[in-house]
This record gives structure tokens, sequence and C-alpha cells, in this order.
């Protein structure tokens, strides 16, 4: 599915991504499967390569290349392994927070780091007994001195045991949108600790993980923003990068159940004919590729407007519906036709893509949360500017898209 980008750059970009994922990537798959631990080696590989900087402007090391280039890389890397697509796009969420709302200082510190593979960011907002409701967190963080106390936990962070930089929110006040601050908390600092590490149902090689702070202290320099912003660093990561990252991830597992599904087709045999030859199968197979598709042309679409400033939060809120739900249908689709066969993991991926599918339904909101957020559009009910213009990118910043067409017909 090569030819869908009008630059060159858009093209080299997924050429590289791709070739080095069936080089590196793929073979280490089994390995992953087989062992159900963290990727160490191969989330430090991916980082060196500096597509964690996708975003990341020229001046700080990053490829200055905008969310169209971070969607290839995401999408390319989770079409061979979901967990590492999914290692690469927690990154890049991780990497926003310090965009948007880092000072000079915290910019030039930790943006080059992660441009050159050397920094694996996170963000830490979701606690067990909150979920989603972002202004339930437990976790504190008091004013000490010139330093801030933080003690909590936090919950299914992504690259949670890779991670060197995380970016947690804490409460700091009593109530309402202003009682959250965010703050740089480094991996080796007294008091932070990881729970144990728990393999998860799917994304093998993908931590997920959860935080500890136990009188951790980080010096106010630390401070994301200004205090109160927390709830702000919260809701623009995750609407902003955190969707579309996310559909990027669906969108590589959707691609190769459907590339595997089409393979399985012609090469099983039924009634002494190729099983792409039923018409029943081929019914479900136009069905996955119409969905894959649709799915393609809504992640692209809402990663072209972002990068280009207008206004596309509902566009993120359907790219991330649209995306998810359409994996995990295809998923349904792809047993199906595999029948028994793709029960058994060693002889077909599709019960792992289907496994991995199913991880990105919760994060940056599940799929009712996402008809809610579109229902309010629908109804003029959305209160306060679109986060996708408040952090326009500054010109210059993204790759031109020039006046060509982002995406030619499948």
């Amino acid at each position: 599915m090569d030819g869908y980008f009008a630059t060159d750059s858009h093209d080299r970009i997924r050429h590289e991504v791709r070739a080095f994922a069936e080089t590196e990537v793929r073979p280490r798959v089994p390995t992953m499967e087989a062992d159900r631990g963290v990727a160490h080696e191969l989330s430090r590989l991916i980082a060196r390569q500096g597509w964690i900087g996708a975003a990341i402007d020229s001046r700080y090391g990053g490829m200055g290349a905008g969310h169209v280039a971070k969607t290839i890389i995401i999408e390319e890397l989770s079409r061979v392994s979901g967990a590492m697509g999914a290692m690469a796009q927690a990154s890049q969420l991780g990497v926003a927070k310090i965009i948007h709302f880092g000072t000079p200082a915290q910019k030039d510190r930790w943006l080059p780091a992660v441009a050159a593979g050397d920094c694996l960011p996170t963000i830490a907002v979701t606690e067990t007994t909150s979920g989603s409701h972002v202004l339930g967190m437990a976790t504190t963080a008091r004013r000490d001195g010139d330093h801030y106390v933080l003690t909590g936990r936090k919950a299914f962070v992504g690259n949670s045991h890779v991670g060197d930089l995380h970016g947690v929110v804490a409460r700091t006040g009593d109530r309402g949108g202003r009682s959250l601050s965010a703050f740089l908390v480094e991996a080796d600092r007294p008091g932070f600790s990881l729970a144990p590490y728990r393999p998860a149902v799917g994304l093998p090689g993908f931590s997920f993980g959860e935080l500890i702070f136990d009188e951790c202290r980080v010096p106010v320099t630390n401070l994301l923003g200004a205090e109160g912003d927390g709830l702000d660093v919260a809701y623009s990561s995750s609407i902003l990068v955190g969707r579309p990252n996310l559909t990027a991830v669906s969108l590589g597992i959707h691609e190769a159940l459907v590339a595997e599904t089409v393979r399985f087709a012609h090469r099983q045999r039924r009634y002494g004919a190729p099983l792409a030859d039923l018409p029943t199968v081929r019914d479900q197979i136009g069905r996955m590729q119409s969905q894959l598709m649709t799915a393609r042309l809504a992640a692209y679409h809402a990663a072209h407007l972002l990068d280009q400033g207008i206004a596309c939060d509902a566009e993120l809120q359907n790219a991330k519906l649209i995306n998810a739900e359409y994996a995990l249908d295809s998923a349904r689709l792809a047993v199906e036709i595999h029948g028994a066969h793709g029960l058994f993991g060693e002889d077909s991926p599709i019960a792992r893509y289907q496994r991995d599918a199913f991880h990105i339904l919760p994060p940056a909101g599940t799929s009712a949360v996402q008809r809610l957020r579109l229902a309010e559009y629908a109804l003029g009910t959305v209160k306060g500017a679109p986060w996708s213009t408040r952090f326009a990118p500054e010109p210059g910043e993204v790759v031109p898209l020039h006046a060509e067409p982002l995406i030619e017909a499948v």
C-alpha cells in the first residue's frame, strides 16, 4: 500500500520505517510473544532511529515532520508489531507535553535527548480508582521550599518500564479545573519506583504498568507550565496526540489483518479451488478492505488538518473511533475466514492481531466516550476553543503538503 502521500519526504519515511520493521522488528516478534516481557533493547533501537522526535523541531535535533509523518511511523511499526507501534506512540505522547508546556530550559534539556533516542518520555495521568475521570485522581504534589513532594500511584502508563522521564499530573489544590499540576519526574529520582511488571493479554513487549511515588521530591524547575495547568496538560496530550497516535496503531494492525487474511485466502483451498474464490469469502474480504480504506482516510485526514493548524478535535475523535472499531470488526471477519486456523498463534498471527487490537479501545477514551464527544459537536454544546487550534504549529515546524491530494485511491 505505497504511494499514498503527496510529498517525497513522506514516501521516504514510509519506506525507511517499513524496511526497518521488516528486518529488525519482525524477526523479534516470536521472542516477544514467547517471553511476554518488556522489549527493552528493541525499544531503544527504535528510539535511536530518531523517530520519537518526529514532531520535535529541527532546532532541537528532531525531524520537524509533523503529525502525518508521525502517523506513518507508528502505522508502519504497528503493521509488523502492535507492541512496538504502541511503544513509539506512547513515547511521542510523552514528547507533546514538553513541546506544548515546557520552558525554554526544559526544552533545551530534554527535546535533544528524545530526538537522539537517549530518552524515552511518558505521560502519567490515569489512576486505578479514577480511570478517565481526571479530576478524581488522588496523587498529590505538595510544595516544600524549592521542591514538590509527590505521593501516590499512576496506572496503565505507556512505556512505564522503559521510560526515562515521566510526565506526571498530580493534585496541588482541593477542587476544580485548576487543582492539578504537571511535573517532569526522572526515573532515577529517590522516592520513585515501579510496580512489578505484569504482562497483559496483548501487545507483548510493550509495558503499560504502574508508577509509585513515595515522598518523591522534584525541583520546582520540573513543573510543567504553571501550577494549575495539569488538566490542560492531560487533555491536550490525549486529544491532540493520544487519539491520532492510537489511531495509527489501530491502522497498522488493521492493515496487517487484511494482508494476512488475503494471503490465507489465496493459499488455503476448498472444493478444489482457492478459498478466495468463494463468494462468501470475497464478500467478507471486501468488507474488510472497505473498512480499512475508510479507516485510513479518517486517520490521515485528521492528521493532515492537525498539521495545518485547522480545528479538528471532532475529526481526531472520529478517527480514533473508526479505526479502533473497524480494526476489531475486521479481526472478527478474519477469524471467520481462518476458522480454527486463526486460533493458534504459531500457525497464524490473526490471534495476535485480534488481541492487540483490543488494547487500543480504552486509552484516550473508549468508543462510547468518542461518540459522546461527537454528539456534543452535533448538538452545538462544545465549550471552549478547539484544542487543535490552541497549539497550532508555527510556520516551518511541519513538512508542507503543498496542494496535492493527501491520499490517492486504493
